[in-house]
């Protein structure tokens, strides 16, 4: 299993660690490219547990709750809160220069991440946008080094202070891959039944995984690459991580999501988060329009899947898709959480509908 979300929460109840700052890695890619594997990446270093962040998300807590219709939490929601909530109040680490090595590299090189534009530290928001190469040669030797399966390469945070861990897949011009929507795809959200729902499923309730979407998932041959698209915040990253690749048994994948305004004592920024998981907005639509066309793009001898649901854009999304990329496109798969298969057939034309209430998949829909 690739390493996911692995800078840890132990800063909290650690003094020996104040120092420490944790850097995540979310999960990309690489392709090739020019007799090169090019491997972009999105890092982002920050600190937790100091007073602000506690004081706002005391803040957000009330907020959240009275949104999502609780008069009071219980300890184990209040717990809930906090591990989801985190990386929204986190405190993020402008000027930082991002090192890191690949796990036993016989040469122990390290890689200083470098942006397109040559900046080498990160923003005002912690964050930096790089991309490290490798040449067939070398990335070979890595793999063989970590007895890699499937292209997967595990990395290390080598910076002063730094803490966390990495996994990038190396995928191959030729073969199947899947795109997958999240919410109301793979894991239980219940957009359609409105704000309150929406934030007791994502930050007072387990997440749950959709039982037959985890059964087809399984099914997938080893081989088969796997990118999840969504449009809910990065914040949510790591929750999401833990839960799909660790906790309900999700096939691993590059993520792909959005970021949200983290100005928490304005109303607006609790709008700004349900209307990009709830309300499916032309913004999201376009982001995973541009997301998944640039995985096409760095891939065009693949055939893909692409698998959403009908409560959201992801129909138009894929059509769009379907329609830029004919011969790349396999299938569409929708999940009906909105009964469109009947309602407005046309809408699902040409795609794989699976009933949301269905136990099994029908292979030959």
């Amino acid at each position: 299993m690739p390493a996911f979300a692995q800078d840890s929460d132990s800063e909290t109840s650690n003094n020996t660690m104040k120092n420490t700052e944790y850097v995540t890695f979310y999960p990309s890619y690489g392709y090739q490219d020019e007799g090169l594997w090019r491997i972009p990446l999105r890092v982002w270093v920050h600190k937790h547990g100091g007073w602000g962040g506690k004081q706002l998300s005391k803040v957000a807590k009330r907020v959240v709750r009275n949104k999502a219709g609780l008069e009071e939490l219980h300890q184990d929601q209040i717990e809930m809160f906090r591990f989801r909530f985190r990386d929204f109040v986190a405190d993020s680490q402008s000027f930082e220069a991002i090192f890191l090595r690949f796990d036993q590299d016989p040469d122990e090189e390290v890689f200083r991440l470098q942006s397109a534009d040559g900046d080498k530290r990160t923003n005002f928001n912690g964050l930096l946008f790089g991309e490290l190469t490798l040449t067939f040669e070398r990335a070979e030797e890595l793999l063989t080094a970590q007895q890699s399966k499937n292209g997967w390469l595990r990395f290390t945070a080598t910076g002063k202070d730094h803490q966390g861990e990495g996994a990038v897949r190396l995928i191959k011009p030729q073969g199947d891959s899947v795109i997958s929507d999240i919410d109301d795809t793979v894991k239980i959200t219940e957009i359609t039944e409105g704000e309150a729902v929406v934030m007791m499923n994502t930050f007072f309730k387990p997440f749950q995984a959709v039982p037959q979407m985890k059964a087809l998932y399984q099914t997938f041959d080893e081989n088969v690459a796997l990118h999840y698209v969504s449009g809910g915040p990065w914040q949510m990253y790591r929750p999401l991580a833990d839960f799909l690749f660790k906790t309900a048994g999700f096939p691993p994948g590059s993520m792909h999501m959005k970021n949200v305004r983290l100005h928490l004592l304005e109303g607006e920024t609790y709008g700004d988060f349900y209307r990009l998981i709830k309300l499916g907005s032309v913004a999201s639509e376009q982001q995973k329009i541009r997301q998944i066309s640039e995985i096409f793009s760095h891939f065009p001898q693949r055939g893909f899947t692409l698998i959403g649901d009908s409560g959201e854009h992801d129909p138009e999304v894929f059509a769009h898709i379907r329609n830029q990329f004919p011969e790349q496109v396999n299938a569409i798969i929708i999940r009906d959480v909105v009964n469109d298969a009947t309602k407005n057939p046309e809408r699902l034309q040409g795609m794989k509908v699976i009933q949301a209430d269905s136990a099994f998949i029908d292979a030959d829909g």
